[in-house]
């Protein structure tokens, strides 16, 4: 199990200062990635133009190179602004299988701190139900801390 208490001060400490939003998705992918071996995928979709994301920072195999907000787990919480906790990704309408090998899925949005969406954070693994609300809470309060300090996007002009 992740010392969720840990990783959020690990992180904090390597992100101080730190505005770029790409050194700080590269850093949390990292860090949230080798934190627990239940995360088999860990990464960043970038909103780049409207309903529109691609793949950001990411650590294990290769990911989809672009995800519109009308498809899948990653899309859906785009759309909603809603955690996605999918258990069992075979029965998720729509779901996008960019690696035949994911049973589950949580993915997170990610706002700025003037509350733009900057993209959502992904984590997928080869386990069913390897997600609990735990993690979701977690994971949420350490993205939200650590983007927090990023006010622009290239939407938006920043």
């Amino acid at each position: 199990m992740v010392d969720y208490a840990l990783l959020a001060k690990t992180i904090a400490a390597l992100t101080e200062g730190e505005t770029d939003p790409v050194a700080l998705m590269a850093t949390v992918a990292c860090e949230v990635h080798f934190s627990d071996a239940r995360f088999d995928w860990t990464g960043f979709y970038r909103v780049v133009a409207p309903q529109v994301m691609k793949i950001g920072p990411y650590q294990g195999g290769h990911g989809c190179l672009v995800i519109p907000f009308s498809r899948g787990v990653c899309g859906a919480a785009a759309r909603s602004g809603e955690i996605q906790r999918v258990s069992d990704v075979t029965v998720f309408k729509d779901h996008i299988a960019c690696d035949s090998r994911t049973q589950s899925e949580l993915v997170l949005p990610v706002y700025t701190g003037s509350g733009a969406l900057l993209g959502v954070f992904d984590i997928d693994s080869h386990q069913r139900d390897a997600f609990d609300c735990r993690d979701a809470e977690a994971l949420q309060d350490i993205l939200a801390k650590t983007f927090s300090r990023v006010h622009d996007t290239p939407l938006s002009g920043g």
